[in-house]
């Protein structure tokens, strides 16, 4: 029973997983289907890690109150009913509504398979259990973009998303059948003004910003959004710092590392954000590959990711949280300049051999930004902390999108034509330029940062 239950639990992130890397090779396709440009189609990137933001803090409130299993099986129908609507999608409209169905549904599957794996597997066996939880997280962002670009290139768009359907009922019929109803506790009591307060500053400010230069809108709805959306985090601020029991607790950005792996981690995700969406839209728009041929390549980032997997620890623990986190950030810095230098003539060799090595040290950086949250944090805030590093790190992934389509469009508007490769090229120069704040902020770390997440006997994680 420990590998049923997490490799059942894995079925809905393996599709979660899946689908959020699969998606960023077909935006080409999708976009000449609904009569969009593939740029405006950053909205639905944005919408679904807008949806992931707002829905996370109260996904373990609503596992206690309603039942984890319940929760989850409903995360899983409402991600597979979000998969149908964008397969239908005739509209940028509907494509980005029907992703912000999908993301609250991916919000809640998350949190609540750990959830109820916790609460169903013995103690000696969860880290085991864990392990095989995670090996979806590991497999989908491989298979995501061949697959994906597979499917669209040689039957559809659509099936990207109509696969998840019997993935998905799959999923139900076996957390059904063979998941343990876990016994409720008493629900924690929730912020529910706090969460009035952020989820719409979250959405309006992703919005905003994603909107403003986007010819489908006037201008000013994106302003007044944006401002709407800085006022409401300003409210939310002030009524947090004068709450028990806020929704994110911001008091805790008075510990110097915290604050460091949420600052610092927040400019490495803006520049690193937008990435999926900006890199496969080059290789087809400027370079000619089809939706295949880009997937291939960019899938070969994973297989560094893999590999670091099983060496980042001994990495953090020879050269030091500072060392790793600065030099991870440095070298990812260094993989968007490059790619703000490729051409059609480039040699893919190159490229993919690039790609495998920023891929292994952007590994090492989450694997030790995940940690690094928590170096000094007591245990009675981790909860709090780590819902604040998850909110915060969707949040800038979405800026990040929203950043570097606004780049393009920039850019697009300065020379006053259509889009082309030098477009791509600006683009990725900012975002490289982003990153490097965060090599700049983990440099400055004391040497001993985060010391007693690696050595017996140091620190509340």
């Amino acid at each position: 029973m420990s590998r049923i239950t997490p490799l059942i639990l894995a079925t809905a992130l393996f599709m979660e997983n899946m689908d959020s890397t699969v998606i960023a090779t077909s935006l080409a396709a999708i976009a000449i289907d609904i009569g969009t440009d593939p740029i405006s189609l950053k909205l639905a990137l944005t919408a679904y890690l807008v949806a992931l933001a707002m829905f996370i803090p109260i996904s373990s409130w609503m596992a206690d109150r309603f039942g984890a299993r319940n929760v989850f099986r409903m995360a899983m129908l409402v991600f597979v009913l979000g998969s149908i609507a964008c397969a239908f999608a005739d509209s940028l409209f509907a494509f980005v509504a029907a992703r912000f169905l999908q993301g609250m549904g991916g919000a809640l599957m998350t949190p609540v398979a750990r959830l109820v794996l916790v609460r169903s597997t013995p103690r000696h066996d969860l880290v085991n259990a864990m392990a095989w939880l995670t090996i979806p997280g590991m497999i989908g962002p491989i298979v995501g973009p061949p697959f994906g670009g597979f499917l669209t290139t040689y039957f559809s768009w659509h099936w990207i998303f109509l696969i998840n359907v019997p993935i998905g009922i799959l999923g139900i019929v076996l957390v059904s059948k063979f998941l343990p109803d876990t016994t409720r506790v008493a629900p924690r009591a929730i912020d529910f003004k706090g969460f009035g307060l952020a989820a719409p500053a979250f959405a309006l400010f992703a919005f905003g910003t994603s909107v403003i230069s986007l010819p489908a809108l006037p201008p000013m709805v994106g302003v007044v959004a944006t401002v709407i959306g800085i006022l409401m985090a300003f409210l939310y601020a002030r009524h947090a710092l004068n709450t028990d029991n806020p929704l994110f607790d911001l008091r805790l950005l008075r510990f110097p590392m915290f604050r460091s792996a949420v600052v610092a981690g927040t400019f490495f995700r803006l520049g690193q954000g937008a990435t999926p969406f900006l890199f496969p839209l080059m290789l087809q728009l400027s370079f000619g590959y089809t939706p295949f041929e880009s997937g291939m390549i960019t899938f070969s980032a994973a297989i560094g990711a893999i590999i670091a997997k099983f060496v980042a620890h001994a990495i953090f623990v020879r050269i030091g949280f500072r060392t790793a986190l600065t030099v991870s950030t440095l070298v990812s810095a260094m993989g968007l300049l490059a790619m703000g230098l490729y051409t059609p003539e480039t040699a893919i060799m190159l490229i993919i051999g690039i790609l495998v090595f920023v891929g292994f040290w952007q590994s090492v950086f989450w694997t030790g930004s995940n940690a690094f949250v928590f170096a000094d944090i007591d245990d009675k805030d981790a909860g709090q902390a780590n819902v604040m590093s998850q909110v915060s790190t969707q949040l800038s992934i979405a800026l990040g999108v929203a950043l570097g389509g606004g780049m393009l469009e920039l850019s697009t508007a300065l020379h006053g034509g259509e889009l082309v490769l030098a477009d791509f090229h600006f683009a990725f120069m900012v975002l490289a330029g982003v990153c490097l704040i965060s090599t700049v902020m983990f440099f400055r770390l004391p040497k001993d940062a985060g010391h007693q997440l690696t050595h017996a006997g140091g620190g509340a994680h």
